[in-house]
């Protein structure tokens, strides 16, 4: 009798209602649209800068397009570094309104990187857009933390992460299709359409039962960026902090080169320009779906073996996939297949972002989890920016971007020595 009352006691979850459903799909859709804007920028990088770096004094050559193109992702990276604004903001005013409004500001500074004339213009752009961005992942993860039942939220941080990489591959199919034929600027247009899901966000969606009760229950005193460094809460910071900092440097150097890599091995391989650009959204829709499945495998798995032996697996996937992908195949006579298809398996554990989004809201209480959220993301986004520096000043003294993106798998490295240093929050329901 208990082999068969057992799995379907397991089976049985608690329903959602109304409310978090249609929470749910808003912050998905927010989160979609973030990574569908996020993800243009790497595949128009190369045809926005041969465009605009005559227009601002410089030849575009490749390796200035390599350097200009980390400058400009690097601006990119601390504009969403600045987002930790939005933390003790969604704290104080409430999640969905704060969210709103982080959508709205992507959005419209996505859509005027359309006009930009110079890459000064763009770069400016592009750090408006990351101020916007940054602070999405932060509040969307909050949000369905806190509003998802207990025995729902774990895959609720899956399902989310998903929308991210569904965005990469609506921009991979956008590219495909108006990217060819209309060019850059068109894409960036595609960017400002998010401002619906705001105003639908803003005026649709109701505030979480936990955040409201912990806004009931407490006169606002003190400020919750200090209290995230306070002796109960300052390692599980610092540790968080390093950790997102590997994950945001490993992925996002590979995946905002990806592009420019499969570009380059297409055309050596005797492809025009548009069929160049045709086979690199075709295997950033590869990469997506890795990812995407890498983000539905996690929560299962975090539940059976813990949050700290799911993040080493992922973390050591990451490691191996970067050095194989742009430290082997890329240099391979023929190498654009192999290279593809290790895509598949790297945009996998790239999946391991959701792990975030399930173990940083367990790991602070209500008062203070969005502002501990977006600083700990910002953090990484600061050093990322930093690195992607170092990234592009490499590309340009190498000629080459292979082995500068595949050194990045050192980081997955370190991560796995700073993992035994997290909590394990497996079994623990989130705190109020």
């Amino acid at each position: 009798m208990n082999s068969i009352t057992e799995p379907a006691r397991r089976a049985h979850k608690t329903p959602l209602n109304r409310s978090q459903i249609a929470g749910f799909w808003g912050a998905w859709a927010g989160w979609t649209l973030d990574g569908m804007d996020s993800f243009i920028y790497a595949l128009v990088l190369t045809p926005a800068l041969t465009e605009l770096l005559p227009r601002s004094g410089y030849a575009a050559t490749a390796p200035n397009i390599g350097l200009a193109g980390s400058i400009l992702f690097a601006l990119f990276l601390v504009g969403w570094g600045l987002s930790f604004i939005w933390g003790p903001m969604a704290d104080r005013f409430g999640r969905t309104r704060v969210l709103a409004g982080t959508i709205f500001m992507f959005a419209i500074f996505t859509g005027l990187s359309a006009t930009a004339q110079s890459v000064w213009a763009l770069g400016i752009y592009r750090f408006l857009a990351g101020v916007g961005i940054g602070g999405e992942w932060a509040l969307a993860g909050t949000y369905v933390a806190e509003s998802w039942p207990e025995d729902r939220r774990k895959m609720g941080a899956g399902y989310l992460q998903t929308g991210y990489y569904a965005g990469f591959f609506i921009a991979a199919a956008l590219n495909y299709t108006v990217g060819v034929h209309y060019g850059w600027r068109a894409m960036f247009l595609m960017g400002a359409v998010p401002v619906v899901v705001a105003i639908l966000v803003l005026t649709r969606v109701q505030e979480p039962d936990k955040w409201q009760k912990s806004e009931a229950s407490h006169v606002h005193h003190g400020h919750p960026l200090r209290e995230i460094f306070s002796a109960g809460y300052r390692r599980r910071t610092v540790v968080a902090c390093a950790l997102l900092t590997i994950a945001i440097i490993g992925l996002w150097a590979g995946a905002v080169y990806e592009p420019s890599a499969v570009i380059q091995l297409a055309t050596r391989a005797g492809a025009s320009k548009a069929e160049a650009i045709r086979t690199a959204s075709i295997a950033t829709g590869i990469l997506s779906i890795g990812t995407i499945l890498g983000c539905l495998a996690l929560p299962p798995m975090a539940e059976r073996i813990g949050r700290k032996w799911t993040l080493a697996i992922y973390f050591g996937g990451m490691a191996v996939t970067i050095a194989a992908s742009f430290g082997w195949a890329y240099y391979l006579e023929n190498g654009l297949v192999p290279f593809i298809a290790i895509l598949f398996v790297l945009g996998f554990f790239g999946g391991n972002f959701a792990l975030f989004s399930l173990w940083l809201p367990e790991q602070f209480g209500t008062r203070v989890r969005a502002t501990a959220f977006a600083f700990c993301t910002s953090f990484g986004r600061f050093v990322g920016a930093g690195v992607n520096f170092m990234l592009g000043a490499a590309v340009l003294r190498m000629h080459t971007l292979g082995v500068p993106v595949a050194l990045t798998a050192i980081a997955f490295v370190v991560g796995l020595l700073i993992i035994p240093f997290a909590p394990e929050t497996k079994g623990e329901v989130l705190p109020g």
